[in-house]
């Protein structure tokens, strides 16, 4: 278990949609230790693999003091919504209201390969569409209407960290898994 440099905004990798995991093995369970320790050193409500550089369809959580993992989940949101504030570790810093389901089913994996049904909502609902999100390559400032998205994007830009150079880390085996590397 080691605590991970964080990927800002800017780095291409989380515009980028994550892979399927195909392999439930020891490398998994260190990656889902890897973002459950870092989750919690930031701290943050939930942390997705492509945060940390990892193009791979996982993220874990932790919410009203339950800690959880996912693998390539599947959502059913709820017709009903919430609106709230919500943040990003990725975007340091900001917070705005924005709008998600009320509730949501979460079907996937654990990191042994168990199916696993996390059901949810308020707060773990919105944390598990945010990370699920991340898998998609997208961000929460992306949902936002277009004047508060304007206000996102300007704050971004003056914000100290913005434009920083990118922590350099080096390649993890569960980065290249997948791409043919």
């Amino acid at each position: 278990m080691a605590i991970q440099p964080i990927r800002l905004f800017g780095d291409p990798v989380l515009r980028r949609p994550a892979l399927e995991v195909v392999d439930f093995d020891k490398e998994l369970r260190t990656l889902v230790a890897d973002l459950t320790e870092t989750m919690l050193e930031a701290p943050g409500a939930g942390l997705a693999a492509p945060q940390i550089g990892v193009g791979l369809r996982v993220f874990t959580w932790h919410v009203d003091g339950e800690v959880g993992h996912l693998v390539n989940p599947d959502l059913t949101l709820s017709e009903e919504v919430q609106d709230g504030d919500e943040g990003c570790l990725s975007l340091p810093g900001l917070t705005y209201d924005c709008r998600r389901a009320l509730s949501v089913v979460a079907r996937g994996w654990d990191m042994h390969g168990e199916p696993l049904v996390v059901e949810g909502s308020e707060l773990l609902a919105r944390a598990i569409q945010h990370e699920t999100d991340h898998l998609d390559g997208v961000l929460f400032i992306d949902r936002l209407d277009t004047a508060a998205r304007k206000a996102a994007m300007k704050e971004i830009r003056e914000s100290e960290w913005f434009g920083l150079e990118r922590p350099q880390v080096k390649v993890s085996p569960h980065a290249t898994r997948g791409l043919g590397l």
